[in-house]
């Protein structure tokens, strides 16, 4: 199993520092990795064109049952190939990239295994957003950069009638989402056709184009790009109408995966991939509950030093009250996010000894996704397409987006965390594409949540709201332990999951209902932010310890991050072979 690697090789991922000696025996794995990155890059336009292959932003994936048959043969010769390559003779580095891309193999062909293309729609999101992000992240600066956004526009409605191909296979075998999720798609599905086509944001790439194209160029780029978007409107149509006529009635009737066919399997292995653990849903279960035990003693220490004296459901009911406590315009809240990311930034040099050169900038969430999206995301740049990242501030519903969680917020999706992680990891040019671009949900996830912790003591929090804001997100992502095992293992109703965080957070109305939803129809995903946040302090527990005075958050820092990301078994392999290092430094 990819996560249950010999911790005798593990242990050889040496601190970044160490210089490599040039093994001979790299080249099987050298050949490997790149023929590997070839064929993906080849498999995957939208990454492809993300890390600069001109070719590759005219296209996008072909997602068919045969794309995807030529997929699991090519990944499982891949495989093959990757057990076959011995330790003996390998590089540090080599090792660690053989056992990386055999993770990653293996899990990709376990997806193939359960057919995930015929589960693809969520409350969250879908293929129905791909272009869209695109939409939002596609710099034209060139004319051969209007026509391949035009090119991709092409390929949109080929891809919204394979995709609902692929969800109707879901319907005849009986794995489908349950009814609440299917619903929450009609709605966004919905939206989407209901917007005029001259107004679809897929087409403000080419609202303003080269003046160097000239305006006969540039009109007929526009005149194909509406084209396009007309002949996506068309399965946009036809994909709603089958949810409504198809896909509804078929609905699981249960509310976890668990009630699906093959469900019960299913769900141990997203628990597994997410997690990067072997823990069962039991267990998670259990540590969901005593984390949220813990949690609450230290929010009731933060209650107290606001002066409040009455129980928590009260002081809940207070800030979600007060006007002190939310943003008076949109405006208002974007200046607020970011004047805490400027804050955060300030601190940085202190607590990473290696910080990225890519930037990010704090945007509002598109209108369009808006009112059933999160209150908060990262949106990774490009560093080759000269793209900065995006903290995404939700502006809608103001009196739901408490001020108090904002610096949490924050330090999570920005600095120190998706934004510093993801930013580091695109710019280590030695390091393979395929581990600068893979996503560990506990690695990226766990560190998001520790950053908001790690920015409580940078001293972020300036007030014991904000303490107590960052006390709820945390007591949020142990209540995702209960509520996600509670789903979709223990058959629980939505009531049961609701209560953990009614009862334990301040967390808004709105937000608990979003994020309700999002649980239901993404299984496994909730439970990496936790177990991968205690990873990480439990490893720095393990350092501080066994280091003393020679411990240097810095370093800590770095040698967490600079190897990018990571599943947690190896990273901990990692943190003790640098526990050595620094001892013998």
């Amino acid at each position: 199993m990819r996560h249950l690697i010999l911790a005798a090789a593990l242990a050889l991922a040496a601190a970044p520092a160490l210089p490599q000696p040039a093994w001979a025996d790299d080249d099987a794995v050298r050949k490997l990795v790149a023929d590997y990155e070839a064929w993906w890059l080849g498999d995957d336009p939208v990454t492809a064109g993300n890390l600069g292959v001109r070719a590759a932003l005219s296209k996008l994936a072909d997602v068919t049952p045969a794309a995807d048959a030529r997929r699991k043969a090519a990944l499982t010769a891949f495989q093959a190939r990757a057990r076959a390559i011995p330790d003996a003779g390998l590089s540090e580095t080599a090792k660690l990239n053989r056992d990386l891309l055999a993770w990653t193999l293996e899990s990709r062909l376990g997806y193939l295994g359960f057919d995930q293309a015929r589960i693809q729609i969520s409350s969250d999101g879908s293929f129905f957003d791909t272009l869209g992000y695109l939409a939002a992240s596609t710099p034209i600066r060139t004319a051969d950069d209007a026509r391949a956004w035009a090119d991709r526009l092409e390929a949109g409605a080929k891809d919204w009638r394979d995709n609902t191909e692929n969800t109707r296979r879901g319907v005849k075998t009986r794995f489908t989402q349950p009814r609440s999720t299917v619903e929450a798609v009609i709605r966004q599905v919905g939206g989407m056709v209901a917007v005029p086509v001259d107004q679809d944001p897929l087409l403000r790439p080419l609202a303003k184009l080269p003046e160097a194209m000239g305006s006969a160029d540039r009109a007929a780029v526009r005149a194909r790009a509406v084209r396009a978007v007309e002949a996506i409107r068309v399965e946009q149509r036809a994909f709603l109408k089958f949810l409504e006529t198809e896909y509804l009635p078929a609905a699981r009737p249960g509310l976890g995966v668990r009630s699906a066919p093959g469900g019960e399997a299913y769900y141990r292995f997203v628990v597994r991939d997410h997690t990067t653990t072997n823990m069962t849903p039991e267990q998670i279960h259990a540590l969901g509950v005593s984390e949220v035990a813990r949690i609450r003693a230290e929010m009731d220490v933060a209650m107290k030093e606001a002066g409040w004296t009455g129980d928590l459901a009260g002081f809940i009911a207070t800030l979600r009250k007060d006007p002190k406590f939310y943003a008076t315009s949109r405006e208002d809240l974007l200046e607020k996010a970011s004047e805490i990311a400027k804050r955060l930034d300030d601190k940085l040099p202190g607590y990473f000894g290696t910080l990225p050169r890519l930037p990010y900038g704090v945007r509002p969430v598109p209108k369009e996704l808006e009112q059933g999206y999160t209150t908060g995301r990262y949106w990774g740049g490009s560093p080759t397409n000269g793209v900065a990242g995006g903290y995404m501030v939700n502006t809608y519903a103001l009196d739901q987006r408490g001020l108090h969680e904002l610096p949490a917020l924050t330090a999570h999706e920005a600095v120190p965390g998706h934004h510093l992680q993801i930013a580091l990891a695109q710019e280590m040019p030695e390091t393979p594409a395929f581990r600068r671009e893979s996503y560990y949900t506990a690695f990226g996830e766990g560190w998001g949540l520790y950053s908001e912790r790690l920015a409580g003591e940078m001293g972020i929090y300036r007030t014991p709201y904000e303490r107590f804001g960052q006390l709820s997100y945390e007591m949020w992502r142990a209540c995702r332990l209960v509520a996600d095992t509670g789903i979709h293992w223990m058959g629980w109703s939505l009531d049961q999951a609701r209560a953990c965080f009614t009862d334990n957070t301040a967390l808004s109305p709105l937000n608990i209902e979003v994020e309700l939803a999002r649980y239901v129809s993404w299984p496994g995903q909730a439970l990496a932010y936790k177990i991968g946040e205690r990873k990480y302090v439990e490893l720095r527990g393990k350092a501080k310890t066994a280091l003393g005075d020679k411990f240097d958050i810095r370093r800590f820092h770095d040698a967490v991050l600079l190897a990018g990301p990571l599943p947690m078994d190896i990273l901990e392999a990692r943190i003790g072979a640098w526990i050595v290092a620094e001892q013998n430094r």
